[in-house]
């Protein structure tokens, strides 16, 4: 009877440690499902999302080009020349950066317009 007792109380407690393991399991999962489900985007929302980064690259790069302005102004005359190859190297790399962006832009308004078009 003893031994019938004790047997009980440790599949009790088997059963419930596989449960509750069970049960987080399945909580994890659950969570990394919604998780995926988040990560995934329309074509639009990526590009929409792109677009964005493209924008905070470009501010980045306008921050960097007026820091070199500031260098120039004051600075030797001998660093002048490497910061002057520093600037264009920027302003070309903005420059293809904005072109990027009116591309991400016009692309952008052309998914919308499609998106809007009512179905024929």
């Amino acid at each position: 009877m003893r031994i019938t007792i004790i047997v009980l109380i440790a599949l009790l407690i088997v059963g419930s440690g596989v449960i509750i393991s069970g049960f987080m399991v399945n909580q994890q999962d659950r969570q990394q499902a919604q998780e995926t489900i988040v990560e995934i985007l329309t074509p639009y929302e990526k590009l929409e999302k792109y677009k964005n980064e493209l924008e905070k690259i470009n501010l980045y790069n306008q921050q960097v080009l007026e820091e070199l302005q500031m260098q120039i102004e004051n600075s030797d005359a001998i660093d002048v020349e490497h910061i002057n190859e520093e600037i264009f190297v920027v302003k070309k790399v903005i420059s293809e950066n904005k072109k990027e962006l009116e591309d991400v832009i016009q692309r952008l308004a052309e998914m919308k317009d499609e998106n809007d078009e009512p179905a024929s």
